[in-house]
Order: structure tokens, then sequence, then C-alpha cells
């Protein structure tokens, strides 16, 4: 071992690169050898090795299991955002598996203060809550909570919520063309019951997603915010650059935008030009 790899730090990141490795030449669910043996085969301590393991856990790539070893995660499965149009839209085609839904809550409540301004009703206005549990084959991936204006789905039954696609029931049924959606993403932590319901440890990283959906007229028709599992659930951008030959003039606008990962200015510098961004979101059944 040389000189440069001598510190903590640089021994967890060479275990974990050769772990990385290891995960990625074999299939889902090999063994990956015990603790000891890459102690002895890495040249590490124990705490060095399991720091390094603890963060391959954190994110997927090895699972654990008591009394039997450590194991190759799943694979992934891949779907995909594609941005269209001037407006810089995505466009979200179907996640490929085998997605269900198991409704565990279903009642019409008043929509109060916050809910309200987000559907823009009235506060006292009824609304239709759903809880649903996601499955992706038949494995817990997330928790969705559904806000939607009673006026809007008479009729609607929890039935509804676990069978097919519910935009495809709004259209189909209620005669309501979904066209918009704003979403945002960030980082949680489960709770207790959202732990037990995901089939993964209390605290464990998440995904928070918000989104509101409104038809085309502008009106909003859904309000959801979900919980997906951070060790399952990734999300991979692709940025493809204009033609160094051809740069598109910077702007104001340009200038001020930023893509995670690259600094700003970086894309607007005369080196390139506007990048239009693809994103993977992959979850791992």
């Amino acid at each position: 071992m040389g000189a440069e790899d001598s510190g903590p730090v640089l021994k967890r990141t060479r275990v974990r690169d050769y772990l990385r490795n290891l995960v990625e030449s074999q299939a889902a669910g090999d063994p990956i050898p015990s603790e000891r043996a890459l102690c002895e085969q890495l040249g590490v301590s124990r705490p060095t090795l399991r720091a390094a393991v603890d963060e391959l856990v954190t994110t997927g790539l090895i699972v654990r299991e008591h009394g039997r070893g450590m194991f190759v995660a799943p694979a992934k499965i891949t779907q995909e955002l594609a941005m269209a149009g001037e407006d810089s839209a995505f466009v979200l085609p179907r996640a490929a598996g085998s997605w269900a839904s198991r409704v565990l809550e279903f009642s019409v409540i008043q929509a109060g203060a916050r809910v309200g301004r987000k559907l823009h009703i009235s506060p006292a206005a009824e609304i239709v809550y759903i809880a649903r549990l996601r499955l992706v084959d038949g494995e817990p991936m997330a928790i969705e909570h559904l806000h939607v204006p009673a006026a809007l789905v008479p009729g609607l039954t929890p039935a509804d919520m676990e069978s097919g696609d519910f935009y495809e029931l709004l259209r189909d049924q209620h005669g309501i063309q979904v066209h918009q959606a704003v979403q945002s993403i960030e980082p949680t932590v489960t709770s207790e019951r959202e732990a037990r319901l995901l089939s993964v440890p209390v605290l464990s990283p998440a995904l928070l997603f918000e989104r509101l959906t409104t038809d085309g007229t502008g009106r909003p028709v859904e309000y959801v915010h979900s919980l997906y599992r951070g060790d399952r659930y990734r999300i991979v951008s692709r940025i493809s650059l204009a033609d160094p030959g051809h740069p598109a003039p910077a702007t104001d606008q340009d200038a001020s935008r930023h893509h995670p990962g690259i600094p700003p200015g970086d894309l607007t510098n005369g080196a390139g030009g506007r990048t239009v961004t693809v994103g993977d979101v992959q979850p791992t059944p």
C-alpha cells in the first residue's frame, strides 16, 4: 500500500471503489465476500471496511441479511424524464416493472388552509384524501398522499385507486385531461410508520416528492406528496450541450440558470450552448 493510501478517508474511498466495481461485475443476489475476507484481501481494518460497506448499503448497492451476509442489491428499473418543447417541460413515460397500489386510507375531508391554497379552493371545500402504498413487482417503493377536489371526482372509490392509471381514470370517467405538473424533490428520512410500510429501518434516507397537477385551463386537479425509498430510487440527469462549433449566444437568463453539479456560468461562456437535460428515475424492485 502506498503512502497516498495511508489516511483513513483515502482507505475508505479505495475500499468503496473496490466494492462498487465488485457489485458492477456481479448479478443481483450474488454474495459479497465476508467482512473478514475483505479485510484480509484489502489490508484494511474492520471499521474502515464497515464504513465503506455502510455507504453502499445506504445507497442501495449492497444489502445485508442478518445471519446470511452481504449480497448485491436487486437490479434497477429505469423510468425516463424526457424534456420536450421550448418550455422545457418533462414528459414522464411509464416506468418499467409491474406497478401496483394498495389503499391505506380513503376519506372525504375539508381541504384546510394549506391544501386549499394549493388547490385554489376554499379551506371548507371537500377533498378526497387518499393514502396509498406503491409497489413494484410486489415490493414497497413509495407512500403517496393524494388530495383531489371532491367536486371533480364524484363516485371515486378506493378500488379505482388500486387498479389502472389515475390520470386515465380522470380522463375517461371524469372528463379531466391533465396538462402540466410542477414537482419538487428534496431529501428526508423515514418515520417509524413510514419505515414499517416501506420495509426499511427507521430514519432511512428517502426522497420527498411534492407535485401539483393542473388541467389545460390551469385549474389544479391534484396535489400529491410522496415518499420514495432513498436506497432504491435515484435520479440521473444526462446533459446534452449544443455544438461547440456553433455556440448559442449567452443571455442574462441563461447565466442565472443553474444545473446541479455544474458551476453557474460554465455553460454560457462561449464554449458551449444551451442545454437539454433528460433524467432517469431509477427505482429498484
